[in-house]
């Protein structure tokens, strides 16, 4: 049985929860969690990937177990998330990792990437988008809407997300076999997200999603330039992102692997077993 440690570490200030399993002097793998979540999403496979390298799940701040202050003392951002987690990561003496990323965690990712391409040995996507391809329209117009204009309309729309009923939603669509994902999954994210004042902080998340569009050229010069391995495993009826995000990464990486499985957002909850076989494939190359 693998032991997998919960610890808690002093960042800019502001204190971070992440999971740590596996050998210290193995190959060290991030994952990087999405929207509603946290690192509970990966509690199944920690324990499975850290019979061989050394795991680290952050909690990313204003989400699951690490700090959320309130939007008047942090200025939630993605550039700022991504400091956060470089800062952890050089905290923890952690110079050269493969990054897992999903939903927030790929702009996240990308950042990080691009800030330290030389740290990054290879790149696993799990439905976190790097290409204006693979948007799904009805989920993304209303956040587009927001980031354009805030007022009480735009607003009131994007505050559904934040309900039980869409987070089930997230959690269940796409799912060929709903009885696979355990209610567990969105009543933890809901009660997390329900954190007096955390609203203004998904809010604040929303309105900069936006951002990450102007960085994608970036990124795909960055693809060009380093090649990095990637691996896209992807929910191919995601209702966020769609395949065409998987597929758009050949795009710059002609021998990006692509493969679409059964299933929705997050693919952990009911293709837990493939997308492992397919990850550890990938990484023994």
């Amino acid at each position: 049985m693998v032991d997998v440690h919960h610890r808690y570490a002093m960042v800019h200030g502001r204190r971070l929860f992440y999971r740590e399993a596996g050998p210290p002097n193995a190959p060290t793998l991030v994952l990087l969690h999405g929207y509603p979540t946290s690192s509970f999403m990966f509690r199944h496979l920690i324990p499975d990937l850290a019979r061989d390298y050394r795991v680290i799940a952050p909690d990313h701040l204003g989400f699951g177990l690490s700090d959320a202050p309130p939007v008047e003392e942090f200025d939630y951002t993605f550039d700022a998330l991504a400091g956060l987690t470089a800062a952890l990561l050089e905290h923890l003496r952690v110079t050269h990792y493969t990054m897992y990323v999903q939903d927030y965690g790929a702009p996240i990712g990308w950042r990080l990437a691009l800030r330290d391409p030389g740290a990054v040995t290879a790149i696993i996507s799990q439905n976190g988008n790097g290409y204006e391809a693979g948007f799904v329209p009805e989920f993304w117009e209303p956040i587009w809407a927001y980031h354009r204009e805030q007022n009480p309309e735009t607003e009131k729309v994007v505050r559904q997300a934040f309900t039980p009923e869409a987070i089930r939603w997230q959690y269940l669509t796409g799912v060929p076999d709903e009885t696979l994902v355990s209610p567990d999954t969105w009543h933890h994210d809901y009660a997390l997200i329900s954190r007096p004042g955390n609203d203004r902080v998904q809010l604040a998340l929303f309105r900069d999603y936006a951002s990450n569009i102007p960085l994608y050229g970036r990124l795909h010069e960055y693809f060009r330039a380093h090649r990095p391995p990637l691996l896209a495993v992807w929910g191919k009826d995601d209702p966020v992102f769609g395949p065409e995000g998987a597929r758009a990464f050949a795009q710059d990486l002609p021998d990006a692997q692509v493969h679409l499985l059964e299933g929705g957002h997050f693919l952990l909850e009911s293709a837990l077993d493939k997308v492992i076989r397919l990850m550890r494939a990938f990484l023994d190359r």
